[in-house]
């Protein structure tokens, strides 16, 4: 992928389709199927002691934010557009870093959307810190992030691969 924007994502085709089928999803069969337990729970009385209807409302609003994800997702993504094999780190890399230049403990992970994690391989997102502080590094570059604590962390890129599933 040549543009490493901070609001691209990075899909492959499958998941690009996974995530397409639940937005469809949510925005139609699952409004209606909510709209359905709302008016039910309506019908039983007092909304303000009406614990189906406030629990229907929560499940609504929950559903509605993740439309509104998938939504803003969809749209920055770019789909089956794998990155050059250059060793410059980018979205839809595999990377593979030592911690303080300790060659020996390694990490490798899959820089992409969190929407696409998978079993097979630990996924970091772009914007996280350790996945801010490697995009854009070359291998054999050292990296820094900040951690939860507000010290920095040294990494040194190894390897960065694009990644075929």
């Amino acid at each position: 992928m040549t543009q490493t924007s901070e609001n691209v994502t990075w899909l492959t085709q499958e998941a690009y389709n996974q995530l397409k089928a639940e937005l469809e999803y949510l925005s139609g069969p699952a409004r209606t199927e909510i709209a359905a337990k709302i008016a039910a729970a309506r019908e039983e009385g007092d909304l303000r002691e009406n614990g189906g209807y406030h629990a229907a409302k929560e499940e609504q609003g929950k559903q509605e934010l993740r439309v509104r994800q998938l939504t803003q997702l969809l749209e920055n993504a770019k789909v089956g557009e794998a990155p050059a094999a250059d060793g410059v780190v980018a979205p839809g890399m595999v990377v593979t870093i030592a911690f303080d230049g300790d060659e020996d403990d390694t990490v490798t992970f899959l820089l992409a959307s969190r929407e696409y994690a998978s079993a097979d391989i630990e996924t970091y997102s772009p914007q996280s810190p350790l996945g801010s502080g490697v995009n854009g590094k070359k291998v054999g570059e050292d990296a820094q992030y900040e951690l939860p604590n507000g010290k920095l962390a040294s990494v040194k890129i190894l390897e960065a691969k694009p990644y075929t599933a």
